[in-house]
């Protein structure tokens, strides 16, 4: 019989997706892409295959292509990941309303 993979762990894994995230900035905006509220979900499968949902600032994002890498790369280099697939959507359209509170304040809406 094969013991189920750890809740604990899949959490662990999880944070660790998210620190990740924390690290990647748009250039045109001093604040990571987490507290932007780009990343709508983050799921890690039984097989340790991350999938990771998201938006842009706008759908037209001259650099989207580079943040898309910058977040595969980021999460692939993750030890426990095996293998990362990222899901862009713009539905719900980002607004700032999805930014967090340091983010808000960083950026002087606070």
């Amino acid at each position: 019989m094969e013991d189920k993979p750890d809740v604990k762990d899949f959490l662990q894994l999880e944070t660790r997706i998210v620190e990740a995230l924390k690290g990647i900035y748009d250039p045109e905006i001093p604040v990571n892409i987490y507290d932007l509220g780009l990343i709508y979900d983050i799921l890690v499968d039984d097989d340790h295959a991350a999938t990771v949902t998201m938006t842009l600032t706008a759908p037209n994002c001259p650099i989207a292509d580079d943040i898309l890498l910058n977040v595969k790369e980021s999460v692939e280099a993750i030890d426990g990941v095996k293998s990362a697939h990222i899901n862009l959507v713009f539905d719900p359209p980002w607004s700032k309303d999805m930014m967090s509170e340091e983010a808000l304040l960083e950026l002087g809406f606070l």
